[in-house]
């Protein structure tokens, strides 16, 4: 079994930053694509950012310049820094970790962590 635990979310105000993290645990032999998407109410859930194996990036383009995604291997964890942040960023953000257990690669999602910006 393999679990994905998120944290940092919360309120915030515009301009203002937050981390977000996110550890898998279990039965891991290998880790591959992370990311981080969000959804918001009523929307479809969407692409925020995604680091590779070799700690290559991808951004949405309204997120770029404002967010970096990181990864540290050794705890099985992925990162976003998020700054200058904005009320269009109101979301509950997800991780996905594309994850080998034993011989079959499978795709992760954690539970969610709701994030607020507001005044």
């Amino acid at each position: 079994q393999v679990q994905l635990v998120e944290s940092g979310g919360g309120l915030v105000q515009p301009g203002g930053s937050l981390r977000l993290s996110c550890a898998a645990s279990g039965s891991i032999f290998s880790i591959y694509e992370m990311g981080w998407y969000r959804q918001a109410p009523g929307k479809q859930r969407e692409l925020v950012a995604a680091i590779t194996s070799i700690s290559t990036t991808n951004y949405a383009g309204s997120v770029k310049g404002r967010f970096t995604i990181s990864r540290d291997n050794a705890k099985n964890t992925v990162y976003l820094q998020m700054n200058s942040l904005k009320p269009d960023d109101t979301a509950v953000y997800y991780c996905k970790m594309g994850i080998r257990v034993g011989v079959s690669d499978n795709d992760y999602w954690g539970q969610g962590t709701q994030v607020t910006v507001s005044s």
